[in-house]
């Protein structure tokens, strides 16, 4: 019986493999919401944030993973250059983000940035659940260019429903694992970035998860029996990111971004982004991830309080043949947007 509960829950940690390599959910919308990736961005505009999602990843297949997350971020006091401008009374005939809003762009005051984000993240019998506080600091570089600097403390649950475990009838779970009912272990969570930016373009180094450390369940023990579990570890994330923005009409801009993830020993990912805007009021996009697949994306700004956005991204791995693709949905509202902004002054 022993046996068999060490093959079966070992089988579980094997088959979870993304839990242990690609352990934090993957999204495609961050480039709505950055900040889910990178703590810097706590409070880097004039109003406080507030964004939720639902991401479920290749669809029609069972236990796929299924991503929530919401997140609110902002500054604790407001910058002192923003005004009444082209943005906030919104002349007709003017693109409240075209070339003369960039030109008569100014660096932020210095201030600090508070965010909380909850996530929770299923896949199978694995669930993720966290939360997270987050602070950052912005400062001027010049006349144009700010910086900041962030960090986000918090904790993620991790458990294991074992009354989900199912190998079928060739490999029974063990009754010692299957009447457990669940485990799980709480472990403490860090992550750190820092973010450069203007109205053309931004840069930014972020990593999740800083501290490695070992991850099982029960401390190895199911129901007081003793048990030996093929523990994992929690292994930290790195994202660099940088994006560029153009105009190629008075009306219509063009934002090429990359971000590029390691996590130690997968081989190094990329996103190549592209984001196109309509003035400020609507948005469409792809992203290209070599070897692995793509994504579509559109949104609309309804007003200076309300945003939303969708994505479908399609894998070009074998995964395609059982997937009927990932659907990732992003609404937004601006709080405390006394200036009017209908999409964000700085890039992202």
């Amino acid at each position: 019986m022993k046996f068999k509960a060490i093959i079966t829950v070992a089988f579980v940690m094997i088959c979870s493999g993304s839990a242990f390599a690609q352990q934090r959910p993957y999204y495609t919308q961050y480039i709505l919401n950055n900040f889910i990736i990178n703590p810097a961005l706590a409070g880097i505009e004039n109003y406080w944030d507030v964004k939720a999602s639902h991401r479920h990843q290749w669809v029609g297949l069972d236990g796929a993973p299924v991503t929530t997350y919401f997140t609110i971020q902002g500054p604790l006091t407001k910058s002192a250059m923003t005004r009444e401008n082209a943005t906030s009374m919104r002349p007709e005939g003017e693109n409240p983000r075209g070339e003369t809003f960039m030109e008569n762009y100014h660096s932020t005051d210095p201030h600090h940035g508070l965010g909380l984000t909850a996530l929770n993240d299923k896949t199978g019998p694995l669930n993720r659940f966290a939360m997270y506080a987050s602070y950052a600091y912005h400062l001027p570089v010049n006349e144009q260019t700010s910086f900041s600097a962030g960090v986000s403390l918090g904790m993620q649950n991790m458990s294991l429903k074992t009354g989900q475990l199912d190998f079928g009838t060739a490999y029974p779970v063990d009754p010692v694992v299957a009447n457990s009912a669940f485990i799980n272990t709480i472990k403490p969570d860090v992550s750190l970035g820092v973010w450069l930016y203007n109205a053309r373009w931004f840069a930014g180094l972020s990593a999740q998860q800083i501290v490695p450390q070992k991850l099982g369940f029960n401390d190895g023990k199911l129901g007081g029996d003793s048990l030996t579990i093929i523990g994992g570890k929690l292994i930290p994330h790195l994202f660099l990111q940088a994006g560029y923005k153009m105009m190629v009409s008075d009306d219509i801009s063009f934002l090429p971004s990359v971000t590029a993830k390691y996590i130690n020993p997968v081989p190094l990912s990329v996103d190549l982004n592209a984001k196109f805007q309509y003035r400020d009021i609507i948005w469409a996009g792809a992203s290209f991830r070599p070897g692995d697949g793509a994504a579509a994306m559109v949104g609309v700004n309804i007003n200076n309080t309300f945003n939303i956005g969708y994505s479908y991204d399609f894998t070009s791995s074998k995964l395609n043949a059982v997937s009927k693709g990932t659907h990732e949905i992003l609404i937004g509202f601006l709080l405390g947007n006394s200036y009017g902004d209908w999409c964000p002054r700085n890039v992202w």
